[in-house]
């Protein structure tokens, strides 16, 4: 299943586990398994004889051909199912030439390698799954931890309102949960058996095609469709569309911590390790290594689902081109999601949070990011419009002068006769000011076991 990461970049962008299911020799293997199960199906239903199926199944051994051999065969007959049968049927011929006769009967070449994409599919999903119940334990765990803990919520970059961190990380967790509902909705909808013969009549199967097919579903445990699927991509841009959903969630996340790790920020930082974010010239440098990988695969995957859905558009029943699009496009687009989910991962088990850090961020304006605070406690008294102009009047001085803005406004004679001192200082404590947030925090937890 050839990528275009290479073994050297790959770790870098990809987990082991999904460099394993994607690797060309399991692949391989997974091609045939399609033909040792379409053996033993066919031989079941009485397509070819009984005797037949074991010899086949026999030679379905992926280390038994030579991939470089393979991949220049394909090159001249435009893909590898066929250089693939002919090998095997070879292999097959050398333990019983009566069987070699039935090797790959009634399909085509497109059944072999989609149904191997579906059979890649399959433990894909699980080994995502896998990474995202991690992340989402990981940031649920941290979310109640810190739900007291108040950091500065920013827009457009910009000091706003004081929040709950752990609003911050429930959120984290949420849309990850989101993202192991559409795998899971995926595993269900998405994953089908590809079996149609050369137009998708299986007609070389006469009136047992439906059998045939029936039985090599079960054998490979993959639902059976309504028909073959060959020109119609809706399920395979489904999966690349999610991919690319699951690798944006853990690139805003990283995004996060990215931004959160700078020298003039300090409020959270990946795990440390020997050796770890370090700079080959400057030894003083923490780097957001995790967050980087997460970040590339999220600027990676984007386009690779885009390949994907314009490959959608192909031609009548079998297709040029576009379907060859795909065979490089999605295992790579596999491996980057997974990298992205395994660097979330790092940083949901391993996050370390400087909370003495975010109280002193929120005070680094001199108690500006609590002036709608002040404005909504004044506005209950004299009206939003007079509210504002008087906190905007007391911010500006405020920043002018150098002074807190509490000492602003209880300085103001306006202010004064509505606000006391004392209430004052109350409207500058940040978790006075949260709104809803531990609610917010409590239905975000609650819907990560919403499945």
């Amino acid at each position: 299943m050839s990528t275009s990461l290479s073994p050297l970049l790959a770790p870098m962008l990809s987990s082991a586990p999904m460099r394993a299911l994607c690797d060309d020799a399991s692949y391989l293997q997974r091609m045939l398994d399609f033909e040792a199960a379409l053996a033993r199906a066919e031989a079941a239903v009485g397509v070819i004889p009984q005797a037949a199926a074991g010899p086949i199944g026999k030679a379905c051994i992926a280390a038994s051909f030579d991939l470089a051999e393979l991949a220049e065969a394909a090159t001249r007959s435009g893909n590898l199912a066929i250089p693939l049968v002919k090998a095997l049927t070879a292999n097959v011929a050398a333990i019983d030439p009566e069987a070699a006769r039935y090797v790959h009967w009634g399909a085509t070449s497109q059944d072999v390698i989609d149904t191997a994409t579906m059979l890649t599919l399959r433990p894909a999903i699980d080994a995502l799954v896998g990474d995202l119940n991690r992340a989402i334990a990981g940031f649920a765990r941290l979310a109640r931890q810190h739900r007291n803990t108040a950091v500065v919520a920013r827009t457009w970059l910009q000091h706003a309102l004081p929040m709950p961190f752990g609003l911050k990380l429930a959120e984290y967790a949420a849309a990850l949960a989101r993202s192991r509902r559409r795998l899971e909705r995926l595993r269900v909808e998405a994953l089908a058996l590809q079996f149609g013969g050369a137009a998708g009549t299986l007609a070389a199967l006469g009136d047992k095609g439906l059998a045939v097919a029936e039985k090599l579903a079960e054998i490979l445990k993959l639902p059976l469709p309504e028909a073959p699927w060959h020109t119609h991509r809706d399920r395979v841009a489904d999966m690349a569309s999610v991919l690319a959903i699951v690798t944006g969630s853990c690139g805003k996340i990283a995004r996060d911590v990215s931004l959160m790790m700078q020298t003039d920020v300090a409020e959270a930082f990946e795990p440390a390790g020997e050796g770890r974010g370090g700079s080959s010239t400057m030894p003083h440098k923490r780097n957001p290594v995790a967050a980087a990988s997460a970040l590339a695969a999220a600027t990676m995957a984007p386009n690779l689902a885009a390949t994907i859905l314009a490959a959608q558009v192909q031609e009548h029943e079998r297709s040029a081109g576009p379907w060859h699009a795909e065979w490089p496009t999605l295992p790579t687009l596999l491996l980057v999601t997974s990298g992205a989910l395994a660097a979330i991962v790092d940083l949901a088990e391993g996050l370390e949070v400087d909370a003495a850090r975010m109280r002193t961020n929120l005070d680094a304006t001199d108690g500006l990011i609590m002036a709608e605070a002040v404005t909504m406690a004044l506005a209950e008294k004299i009206g939003k419009g007079e509210a504002h102009h008087l906190v905007e009047a007391a911010s500006k001085k405020a920043v002018a002068e150098k002074k807190h803005l509490r000492d602003v406004l209880t300085a103001d004679p306006k202010v004064a006769a509505e606000l006391s001192a004392q209430e004052i200082a109350k409207l500058f404590e940040p978790m006075a000011y949260q709104g809803v947030s531990q609610a917010l925090i409590d239905r975000l937890l609650a819907s990560l076991d919403d499945k």
